[in-house]
């Protein structure tokens, strides 16, 4: 491979690059603790936009399920003609149906159709808690991703981290900035810059499982509005140093055990938009520039705006009423049914030969947190020892998979993950990761 070395093919790779890092990646110091740039533009815009987010998010998940019905239903000649538009509408009879489901929730929700008090804490908290953040940061991450997918990074990146990422984890170097961007700033993000990367063919449908489930982590910021929760903010580091273990241990184990393990080698192009084997000449660094500059020349403004506009429509039409309907079923299901207490009783005998205090409240937040994060550390704030709100608090993080924002995200993607994927995955963390908190909760208390 061979690229003509000057200044300004360097500077078209670094600068588009060096804005994508910063505006994804580097926090920032606001009145409420650290976020990333497009967590604040996206927050502020929330705040304009407030009075009337709920009436518009309505309106646009409503007109998303009555357009998509139309346009399945009928395939009318303007949709074949226009196959940009025509793939955010026409959807299989399944998604059309979740669509629906999504539309009849969020109404009933907006306009307060059934019991106040069931709404509030079910369709209440996605439509005017989550889908407002998720609305927003859509907007800002659909049109500045590009940033870091298209001017060299990824492939930099891919080169540089390909000896580590590939033994440790069975992953390319490229994906260790989906991990970045999880951590350092959203999970979301993660997910739509996983997604993106497996549709234009640069992870195969393993590659894009295991990363879209394994490395779309909560962000830092809500991770200690979990520990905040709980009343234990004296133990930050050590809150934080347990997650980082256990994710760490369970992103080993993961990619090497069914369902993952058992996903296809093969491509959303059918085939590989990149190679990260390098000449036996040339070095890593060299190797890696080179890919990154070759990259960062093959785009132009209107290729990234158009890119940037249907992925925004992509992620409103096609992800909000998908989020909107298994957020609210699951949370539903945690509120108003024992479902999640009786699914938690085999974890007592755990808990206890473990030794954690009050171990019939603790399994109550076991499992809670597939509908969503905050619920293990709302039930479980109340209990008295500090120990066992530890080990529930480094718990709802590390379990990772959660219906209300990034299970139904990962459904609505093209990511190659079920519903039954996402139940295993969760079963999965749940049993790899919960040993070794308990055994860090003991060393720290």
């Amino acid at each position: 491979m061979k690229t003509s070395w000057n200044m300004k093919g360097f500077l078209l790779f670094i600068l588009p690059s060096f804005f994508g890092v910063f505006l994804f990646m580097v926090p920032i110091r606001t009145e409420d603790g650290y976020s990333i740039p497009v967590a604040i533009l996206a927050n502020s815009l929330q705040i304009w936009l407030s009075p009337i987010l709920p009436g518009l998010l309505t309106a646009l998940i409503v007109i998303s399920a009555l357009i998509s019905a139309y346009a399945t239903i009928r395939k009318p000649v303007f949709f074949s003609e226009k196959p940009n538009v025509s793939k955010l509408v026409v959807v299989s009879p399944f998604w059309l149906v979740v669509r629906l489901i999504g539309a009849m929730f969020a109404v009933v929700t907006f306009f307060t159709l059934a019991d106040e008090a069931i709404i509030e804490v079910t369709g209440g908290l996605l439509l005017y808690d989550l889908m407002p953040v998720l609305f927003n940061v859509f907007l800002f991450a659909g049109f500045f991703l590009p940033l870091l997918l298209n001017f060299g990074l990824l492939e930099l990146c891919g080169a540089l981290l390909n000896p580590l990422m590939r033994p440790l984890f069975k992953l390319p170097g490229r994906s260790a900035i989906d991990s970045l961007a999880s951590w350092m700033g959203d999970g979301t993000v993660g997910v739509m810059l996983t997604n993106q990367q497996y549709e234009q063919g640069y992870y195969s449908e393993r590659e894009a499982a295991v990363i879209g489930t394994t490395f779309s982590v909560v962000s830092i910021t809500f991770s200690i509005v979990i520990l905040d929760k709980m009343d234990l903010m004296n133990y930050v580091l050590p809150y934080y140093g347990t997650i980082v273990l256990a994710g760490f241990i369970a992103a080993i184990i993961m990619p090497r055990i069914p369902p993952l393990s058992r996903k296809k080698e093969r491509y959303y192009t059918n085939e590989p938009s990149v190679h990260e084997s390098r000449p036996a000449t040339s070095s890593l660094l060299l190797w890696g520039l080179t890919k990154a500059m070759n990259r960062a020349r093959n785009n132009s403004v209107k290729d990234l705006f158009q890119k940037g506009l249907l992925t925004v429509g992509d992620l409103w039409i096609g992800v909000l009423p998908v989020v909107m309907a298994f957020g609210t079923a699951t949370v539903l299901l945690a509120e108003t049914t024992p479902l999640f207490e009786w699914l938690g009783i085999p974890f007592v005998p755990l808990l206890e030969l473990a030794q954690i205090p009050e171990a019939i409240e603790a399994s109550k937040t076991m499992l809670v947190g597939f509908a969503d994060m905050f619920l293990p550390a709302i039930l479980g704030s109340e209990i008295e020892s500090e120990l066992t709100r530890f080990v529930i608090a480094c718990l709802s993080v590390t379990q990772l998979i959660y219906m209300s924002e990034v299970g139904g995200l990962l459904l609505a993607s093209k990511l190659p993950i079920r519903f039954i994927d996402l139940v295993l995955i969760f079963l999965e963390r749940t049993i790899i990761t919960l040993p070794i908190i308990i055994m860090m909760a003991h060393l720290i208390f």
